[in-house]
């Protein structure tokens, strides 16, 4: 009897493909699947930040003669579009599969941005600006599940943190073109902003190819009734492992783990999952994704104005002091990403999320007490984010490890939208009413509000000491079990409230329920061998 004869039959057949997965050695495979899917952060950081630079360029009357509203507007629009895109594909990428959302999520970014550089209006742009951000948004959710479903558990937590860490190097791209395309003695002005939108679809189209070679993962097959299609596919990955050098350890009957056929999952159940099984775990998610989103948007988009109004920068200055601002926030995920896998997830997410607390805090009375100029300002915010984009990035890496993967896809998608609409709406707004107007304001309202913002940092980095989970080398499996698992797999052991799952009757068959790896024994997941190499991050 076939393995899918079998699961429409409602019996639980047992399945080593998360056991193989996680052996692999690191080789040129997964370095397709970095490259092949990192792009994304890189495509989402190349497009606010050009945006950014071409708004003052499209209130020109050679260009589309906006207002000042209109292009603040366009900003929103795309940040609304994000939230849109990862609600509506982070859904669809749980039901269709990793692999046809993020071709598809790509191909919308493709479009929809090259699209924005032949409008004509606000109207047309703002459209154009709107389908990009969903584009975007839902490759977030497409591609940090990915990631996490097909890089070996001990890998996972330097490559998930490194890869959300390069939104940063897009952003270095993205002002190294403005200055090129946005400079009027090199080219016109009335061409140069178009030339901009054009920059990241034509990186995307060299991304799309590679896609093309990206497997489906394995364990989501594995979990929509495709057990046999998922073998066929880890056996075609082991081979490319084996031609690439690596060197496949065997894997025993007892590291299976036994899955059902499970229904497409419904809202209703999603709603079960998280706000009553998984609670504790949806806090710390909305807790960790909250904390530094509002940190980044409050210093983020109001850093130029700090520079301008305190200090006296005019707007080429200003721009030239955001390099050195995101080489800090690029090298902080990809230097310290590595000890997410040996140190552990709670202790460096205290740790980074807590050190730029306090720098952040330090910083705040040197500010108030007029120490300060606008480099030596810079730099702190330099330390500052290098730890906070690190934890930054681990809050991804949280929201999409700590949830089954039946729903992993909408987690991300629901904590990410959380997140853009809190830190994106309130903590902008709420840092330049403080900056107040006029040169040189007064400094104690925003010296508070950076205050504030180091407390926010400081609550979520002990949210998640308290509530974390230790999934550092653990299969996803044992982090989270999957709805369709039929009986308990190996014993580990984690941080939080006990999630409770019931017993779920799934198209008319009883399944037996699985004990989170909260209530079940201690044990640790196998660490790399010497003669296999992490990624360097």
């Amino acid at each position: 009897m076939s393995a899918e004869h079998a699961l429409n039959e409602g019996k639980a057949i047992p399945s080593l493909v998360p056991a193989r997965m996680d052996r692999l050695p690191w080789t040129r495979f997964h370095w397709m699947i970095v490259v092949g899917l990192g792009v994304s952060w890189i495509l989402d950081g190349l497009e606010i930040q050009l945006v950014s630079l071409v708004g003052n360029v499209l209130k020109e009357s050679a260009t589309l003669s906006l207002s000042t509203s209109q292009v603040g507007l366009l900003a929103s629009i795309y940040l609304a579009g994000e939230v849109v895109g990862a609600l509506v594909f982070g859904r669809l990428t749980d039901k269709w599969g990793r692999r046809s959302l993020f071709i598809i999520t790509l191909m919308v970014y493709l479009i929809a941005s090259g699209a924005a550089g032949l409008t004509w209006d606000f109207w047309s742009l703002a459209l154009c600006r709107f389908v990009a951000g969903m584009g975007i948004g839902g490759e977030y959710a497409a591609i940090n599940s990915a990631i996490d479903e097909l890089i070996p558990s001990r890998y996972r937590g330097r490559v998930d943190i490194g890869v959300n860490g390069t939104y940063w190097a897009g952003a270095l791209i993205g002002s190294a073109v403005g200055l090129v395309f946005l400079n009027k003695d090199i080219i016109p002005v009335e061409w140069g902003w178009r030339l901009c939108f054009l920059v990241g679809p034509v990186m995307g189209l060299m991304i799309i190819y590679l896609r093309r070679h990206i497997p489906e993962s394995p364990r989501w097959l594995m979990t929509h009734g495709k057990v046999e299609e998922a073998e066929r596919t880890v056996d075609g990955i082991e081979e490319t492992v084996r031609n690439q050098g690596g060197e496949l350890r065997e894997v025993t009957d007892d590291e299976a783990i036994n899955v059902v056929d499970y229904p497409p999952i419904t809202y209703r159940e999603i709603a079960r999952v998280m706000l009553r099984d998984y609670r504790s775990r949806s806090f710390l998610g909305f807790s960790m994704m909250v904390t530094q989103a509002f940190l980044y948007n409050a210093i983020f988009f109001t850093y130029a104005l700090v520079l301008k109004s305190y200090f006296g920068l005019n707007d080429s200055s200003v721009a030239l002091y955001f390099f050195p601002f995101a080489i800090g926030n690029l090298a902080g995920p990809l230097l310290l990403g590595h000890f997410f896998d040996t140190i552990g997830r709670r202790k460096m997410i205290l740790g980074t999320y807590s050190i730029s607390a306090v720098v952040l805090f330090i910083t705040a009375l040197l500010f108030k007490a007029g120490s300060l100029n606008a480099a030596s300002l810079t730099g702190l915010w330099c330390v500052v984010f290098f730890f906070a984009s690190a934890g930054a990035s681990s809050a991804y890496l949280t929201v999409s490890e700590i949830f089954p993967i039946e729903l992993r896809g909408q987690a991300i998608s629901f904590f990410f939208a959380i997140s853009q609409l809190t830190g994106g709406v309130v903590a902008p707004f709420l840092f330049a009413s403080l900056i107040g107007e006029g040169d040189n304001p007064p400094r104690g309202p925003l010296t508070v509000g950076y205050i504030i913002g180091a407390a926010v940092m400081l609550i979520g980095g002990l949210i998640a000491w308290f509530f974390g989970v230790d999934a550092e080398g653990q299969s996803l499996e044992n982090v989270a079990k999957p709805l369709s698992a039929r009986e308990r797999a190996g014993a580990t052991r984690f941080q939080g409230t006990t999630p409770r799952l019931p017993s779920t009757d799934a198209q008319g068959r009883r399944i037996t329920p699985v004990l989170p790896p909260e209530e079940q024994g201690v044990g640790r997941g196998q660490q790399p061998g010497a003669d296999e190499r992490p990624p360097t991050t």
